[in-house]
This record gives structure tokens, C-alpha cells and sequence, in this order.
């Protein structure tokens, strides 16, 4: 018993450190690592986040392995971070320590582009072995790539929900079990989750995307917990969670009016830097904006229907009606024009 009491007396101490070490990171920013050098795969690398990512990757000079299932958007991306790499390339003066002039050495670009659907397993292995025989070991994998199908629950085809579970949530299993391996040999690594605050907490008219992001939390949190139970402290888990952001993946989203501009869509630029530092600084999550935390410790408090009470108040019971009708009505016009 004696024992029992002194290791819970060890566990108190160490939750209060915790809560000390948290607190002084809002007070002094941590100090960001560097992944120059380092190989860095990002899902979903053709636009949208994946995009943005993998330019803020390549500032900080590292090797990239963009994979998207369109070809031309890939290559868009990597020609974007080809131009980074040329201006990191081109050789500045600075103050020598003499006031002298000296050059930074050239940086070799490095960019590989892999056409890759991650929602068939195969072709997510079968990718990521020719990663390992073109680039080498993974250091850093960026789970990105998502898919939204804007349909109601029962107008929606059971091939879209599959398309949205495997995309978003399955694609995760298999792209952590494709490199994970050599980061445990190694013990050295970092995963990253792009989910969404749609896997905190849900809204009408999403069954199937909040599913998925649901599903990606838990295997992300659950891998995270695998990962501290081996003991292998050089593999590194960040969790991102942003509120809508406005890529166009929920073009039409609205609350109530009123709210709107306490609570619009986040710029992408703004969400991928907030995500940036919580991944150089080993942050285990990051929710954007910082309410996100709030709302989700609300619902893990408050009855359920003083949740409906609020989301009514606040117009996020149908926010995504306006999202769904666009969707549905873009769908009609096309079905017009083939003529079907």
C-alpha cells in the first residue's frame, strides 16, 4: 500500500510539472527545430493545405515527397517549391565575423513527385516503396489528403461515404504502417495529423466527413499512446485541428450572420504557419483559433442538449445547409449540360 501511495504521489507531481512546463511555453516560445535535410512526404500535396505545407517545408530546406492523385497539381505545387529552392540557392553576402563578406553555400533543390490515390492500400505501399528506393528514410509524414462528399446522409451513394472513410480516415493506417517501421528502428520521427475541428466536435449534414475526422483522431491519439508505451521518445506525433478554412472545400459554409465576423473562415496561409510552429516545436496538438479548445472542453462537460441550445443560438446546427444546397445544385447543372 505504502508503495501504491508513494507512486501516486510521483504521478501527482508529475501532472502539476505538466501543467508548469505547458504554462511556460505560453510564456517563452519553444525553440524550433530544424528539418533541413530531413525527408518529409505530405498527402494531398496538389493544393490546398498539402500545398501551403510543403512551401514552408521547402523555406526550411526540406527534401520533399509531394504525393496527389492529380498529376498536374502536383507538379504545380512542386515547381513552386523548385522556385523556393532557386532563391535559397542563390548565394547572399552577410557581416563576417570582421566585417568581412562572405557567401551561404548553395542549396541542392530537392523535390520528388509521386501520383498516388491513398485510398487503395496498394497503391499507397506500393508508392512508398518507391520512395524508399528513390529518396531514402522518411523523417517526416504529413497525413493531409481529404476528400468531402457535400451530400445529406440519405441522398448520399454508399460509394461516396467509402470514398470519404477511406480517404480520410483509412489512408492513415496504411501510409503509418508504410514508414512508421524505420522510424521506430531509428527512433526518430514525426507524424503528423491534419484533421479538423470536425473531429472535436460535429454539426448536421456531415455524417460521413465528421466520421472520418472523428476516426483519424482516434487512431491518431491511439498511436500516440503506442509510441510513449515503446519508449521511443525520438518519434514525435502533432495533432492539427483548424476550425473551416477557406480553401473551398466548404465554400457556402455560414453561421449566423451576427457571429460571422467573430468566427470567420481562417486563411490558409494563417492555419498552416500556426501548424508549422506547433510541429518544429514537437507540440502534440494545435486547434485554430484557440476557442476550438474551449468549445471542445464544453462538450465534454455540458448535457446534450445545452450543446443544441447553443449551436441554435449561434447557427451552427445547419451551418453546412447552404454548403450542401451549392453542392447539390452544381451537381444538377452539370447532370444539365451532359445532357443526363
Amino acid at each position: 500500500m505504502m508503495i501504491l501511495l508513494a507512486e501516486f504521489f510521483v504521478v501527482i507531481l508529475k501532472v502539476l510539472w505538466a501543467f508548469v512546463t505547458a504554462g511556460c511555453k505560453w510564456v517563452v516560445r519553444p525553440k524550433e527545430k530544424s528539418v533541413a535535410g530531413q525527408v518529409c512526404v505530405i498527402t494531398g500535396a496538389g493544393s490546398g493545405l498539402g500545398r501551403l505545407f510543403a512551401k514552408e517545408f521547402a523555406r526550411r530546406r526540406a527534401i520533399l515527397v509531394l504525393w496527389d492523385i492529380n498529376s498536374q497539381s502536383n507538379e504545380e505545387t512542386a515547381e513552386m517549391v523548385r522556385q523556393i529552392y532557386h532563391e535559397l540557392d542563390t548565394p547572399t553576402a552577410k557581416d563576417g565575423p570582421v566585417g568581412g563578406v562572405e557567401e551561404v553555400p548553395p542549396f541542392q533543390p530537392q523535390v520528388y513527385t509521386y501520383v498516388c490515390d491513398v485510398g487503395k492500400r496498394e497503391h499507397v505501399y506500393a508508392t512508398a516503396d518507391k520512395v524508399r528506393r528513390d529518396v531514402g528514410n522518411v523523417d517526416i509524414l504529413i497525413n493531409n489528403a481529404g476528400v468531402v462528399s457535400g451530400h445529406h446522409l440519405l441522398e448520399c451513394p454508399d460509394e461516396l461515404i467509402e470514398r470519404t472513410m477511406v480517404v480520410n480516415c483509412h489512408a492513415h493506417f496504411w501510409t503509418t504502417k508504410a514508414f512508421l517501421p524505420k522510424m521506430l528502428e531509428l527512433n526518430h520521427g514525426h507524424i503528423v495529423t491534419v484533421a479538423s475541428s470536425l473531429g472535436l466536435f460535429s454539426t448536421a449534414g456531415v455524417e460521413d466527413y465528421c466520421a472520418s475526422k472523428f476516426g483519424a483522431i482516434g487512431f491518431h491519439e491511439s498511436l500516440s499512446h503506442e509510441i510513449k508505451a515503446s519508449e521511443k521518445e525520438g518519434i514525435n506525433m502533432t495533432l492539427v485541428c483548424p476550425y473551416l478554412v477557406d480553401t473551398g472545400m466548404f465554400k457556402g459554409c455560414r453561421i449566423r450572420k451576427e457571429f460571422e465576423p467573430f468566427l470567420p473562415p481562417l486563411k490558409p496561409e494563417f492555419c498552416v504557419k500556426q501548424s508549422m510552429r506547433a510541429i518544429l516545436t514537437d507540440q502534440p496538438m494545435i486547434c485554430t483559433p484557440r476557442i476550438v479548445y474551449m468549445v471542445n472542453f464544453m462538450k465534454s462537460i455540458l448535457p446534450f442538449e445545452a450543446i443544441v441550445c447553443m449551436y441554435r443560438f449561434l447557427g451552427a446546427d445547419k451551418c453546412m445547409y447552404p454548403f450542401l444546397a451549392q453542392r447539390k445544385e452544381a451537381m444538377n447543372n452539370n447532370e444539365a449540360k451532359n445532357g443526363i
